[in-house]
């Protein structure tokens, strides 16, 4: 208990905490400024800016530098052979081992900015029955690598080989240069959207139960919380890049759309507001939207980018009023269930 006070002194940062050390900050960002009526063109500028500045530019590069540079050639795509497939497992796996731990190892492994802009008050369990080998850590780097690596390579091998044999759409960026742009730019905002249903459908009850119980695990989630799901959840997760199946678009656009599946749970759930440049800047890195629904459950199942929650009355802005609603709703359920037993 003394190791873990001391721990916890950090939290003395001038961050809102409430009484358990998370912090409870008064709201949260609006949500997209492209579907507010009437429409207000400097928030919308804004928001496009923040939106392609700095990430999603870097994974489209990171994106662009693999097709370029670490894919195997087209005509060796037309037959399905271990030498190919297992090589873009392997790059797979290194990308995601490397970039999620330079994440995790910065600010849960050292802990280079201590409590600063972190939401909760904790660090990756251990000698917890509920993860694999008792070990939070252990258990999410398992499951992301083992089924995640996987089921996101399996969905990019099948439709690099339809590819290869033409039996999909695909798109020549030099004789559509303006619609590749387009394409390429839309991966992000569809990704929130294919994630907001997919997410729904598997809160439903027979679904969560049979898989995606497991992220939920992750109460407390660190970068490596992000992919760790169940074999069925990666299934409906990553099947984003079946959109590429019937709309043209070209290979870079689906190792986009995976990789940004792949690899953007890890700063979605880094479990910090923003890191810490210098001393003096705050570069943007977790959603603190997603992370009200891994302590709620029951609330904020998409993004922001794409305002389905709001829409549908299932968000939670973060506000004091936003906390006690959902307590109190909580609690209904709490006592329904308890006095239907």
């Amino acid at each position: 208990m003394a190791q873990v006070a001391a721990e916890r002194e950090g939290l003395t940062d001038g961050m809102p905490r409430d009484e358990r050390g998370y912090w409870q900050p008064d709201g949260i960002k609006s949500p997209n400024p492209i579907f507010v009526w009437p429409p207000k063109p400097v928030e919308i500028a804004k928001w496009l800016f923040n939106y392609m500045f700095p990430w999603n530019l870097i994974y489209m590069a990171i994106a662009a530098l693999t097709v370029i540079y670490l894919q195997p050639e087209m005509a060796r795509m037309k037959t399905f052979s271990a030498d190919w497939v297992l090589y873009i497992f392997f790059r797979n796996q290194i990308m995601l081992i490397l970039i999620v731990s330079a994440w995790h190892v910065w600010l849960w492994g050292r802990k280079k900015q201590g409590f600063k802009l972190k939401y909760t008050p904790d660090w990756m369990g251990k000698g917890k029955k509920q993860f694999l080998f008792g070990n939070q850590l252990y258990d999410n780097i398992f499951w992301s690598c083992v089924s995640g690596g996987t089921i996101w390579t399996a969905y990019e091998v099948f439709t690099l080989w339809l590819y290869a044999n033409e039996y999909i759409p695909y798109l020549d960026p030099r004789g559509h240069p303006v619609w590749f742009v387009v394409v390429l730019c839309s991966i992000s905002i569809w990704r929130t959207f294919h994630f907001y249903w997919a997410h729904r459908i598997l809160h439903w009850p027979p679904l969560y139960k049979a898989g995606h119980f497991l992220h939920h695990r992750n109460i407390n989630v660190g970068p490596w919380s992000g992919l760790s799901m169940h074999p069925i959840e990666h299934i409906f997760y990553f099947s984003c890049a079946a959109i590429h199946w019937i709309i043209p678009s070209h290979p870079i656009h689906v190792v986009l759309n995976l990789q940004h599946a792949a690899l953007t749970p890890a700063q979605g759930h880094v479990g910090f507001e923003a890191v810490v440049v210098n001393g003096k800047y705050n570069l943007s890195a977790a959603s603190y939207f997603h992370q009200l629904h891994h302590r709620y459950f029951e609330c904020n199942y998409g993004e922001q980018d794409m305002p389905f929650d709001y829409w549908f009355g299932t968000s939670h802005d973060g506000s004091s009023e936003g906390h006690e609603k959902m307590r109190a709703k909580r609690l209904a359920q709490h006592n329904i269930r308890t006095s239907a037993v």
